[in-house]
């Protein structure tokens, strides 16, 4: 039986889809199995490998863009078809082979970033078809609680892959294959319980029209607002490994705790993404999506400073991804027509991911010319120079 057929759940979860639920367990469950291998990888290969600071960012960039093209090939391909859960379960597939790949690549970075962009791709594949999935689930006046729900499910697997993955390294005499190995067997549950408990949401079908429907989408002046501050926020934030290993140095964590730093992210991630899901419904939820860029200004500059502690910038770090990884999709959801849902989606999502992919680069490539500090300060006033002109110009003014 699908789980998404039990309707809406009551409490804790009051009006929330059983399908979105039912994605959140299957989140869960792959979020433990990605967190393991991102949790380990910094320290991999900064320490481990000893790879500089610009060609860490090349992996890291690769890491956060190789999503890019194959988000568009899975929203235009989903929606096209009509198969939203046929191609994220593809894309959860493509990510738990990608965990063998570690197996094989050893210790050569060109084999390392070749796993790691089938691994991305994997996630390119299915966010855009998940996110319409959550989205044509939804009530669009709740749309932020169903993705907060969704969010806060997928955060305790962030949360607790760290945990595994430390347990496993400890169990294993510090055998990185056994994390690897571990990795793969939750991905592939994962991919059972999206075939088992998740239920379809056909749109409508794509009427026939000439070139890409997606790009049509762009004609459409919100929509295109939408795309291009987002675009333009994600390449100035700093991403998530830049930070750990800014608050390794800051405050000279020690190497056996740094798998372990994703954990105050995630922590507060799950305890404000059903929260601030709930606030955007109400008060507008581009104005939540702009004050979690705020809240990573404020962390980047307690890394920059001579006072503050590292949990305070952790949570601040969580608290940025709660106001936006779910919010921005809640928002931009309502403006896309159903038959177009996940292709949008993908456009939004395409234009993020290649702008942080440029981010991870130009913070390697400053931090190799200038050290740590000064890149973080460059990239600190640039996010906050677009932060006031998103809120200044901003795209749309909606609540639900």
């Amino acid at each position: 039986m699908y789980l998404a057929s039990v309707g809406p759940l009551r409490t804790p979860l009051r009006r929330v889809p059983g399908n979105v639920v039912a994605l959140g367990i299957v989140s869960l469950v792959t979020d433990v199995s990605a967190e393991m291998v991102t949790a380990i990888l910094p320290l991999y290969l900064v320490f481990g490998l000893g790879l500089n600071p610009l060609q860490f960012g090349l992996l890291d960039g690769l890491y956060a863009g190789a999503t890019a093209v194959l988000r568009l090939v899975g929203g235009h391909v989903a929606d096209r078809w009509r198969r939203l859960k046929t191609v994220a379960g593809v894309g959860y597939a493509l990510s738990a082979i990608s965990k063998v790949g570690f197996l094989a690549a050893g210790s050569t970075v060109p084999a390392i970033g070749a796993v790691l962009a089938i691994d991305r791709a994997g996630k390119g594949l299915r966010t855009a078809p998940r996110d319409a999935l959550i989205s044509l689930s939804s009530d669009p006046s709740t749309m932020g609680r169903s993705f907060g729900v969704h969010r806060a499910l997928d955060t305790i697997g962030a949360f607790l892959g760290p945990l595994v993955a430390s347990l496993v390294l400890w169990a294993s005499l510090n055998d990185y294959n056994s994390v690897f190995v571990t990795s793969f067997a939750l991905a592939t549950c994962g991919v059972i319980l999206l075939t088992a408990f998740v239920r379809d949401q056909p749109p409508p079908p794509t009427p026939t029209s000439r070139g890409l429907p997606m790009l049509s989408l762009l004609r459409e002046a919100k929509f295109r607002r939408c795309c291009v501050w987002a675009a333009a926020l994600g390449l100035f934030t700093i991403t998530d490994s830049f930070v750990y290993l800014a608050v390794q140095r800051r405050w000279d964590i020690s190497t056996s705790l740094f798998p372990l730093l994703p954990l105050g992210t995630a922590g507060t991630f799950l305890l404000l993404a059903i929260p601030l899901g709930r606030l955007g419904d109400r008060v507008g939820r581009w104005k939540v999506f702009l004050g979690g860029h705020l809240a990573l200004i404020v962390a980047l500059v307690i890394v920059c400073g001579p006072v503050g502690t590292w949990w305070l910038v952790l949570a601040l770090h969580g608290a940025f991804y709660a106001a936006t990884d779910g919010v921005l999709p809640a928002a931009v959801g309502p403006l896309l027509p159903e038959n177009l849902r996940a292709s949008g989606l993908a456009v939004l999502q395409t234009g993020q991911a290649l702008a942080r992919m440029a981010a991870a680069v130009t913070v390697g490539l400053l931090w190799t010319l200038w050290d740590l500090r000064p890149a973080l300060l460059a990239f600190t006033l640039a996010l906050l120079a677009v932060t006031i002109a998103a809120a200044i110009f901003r795209p749309l003014e909606v609540r639900r």
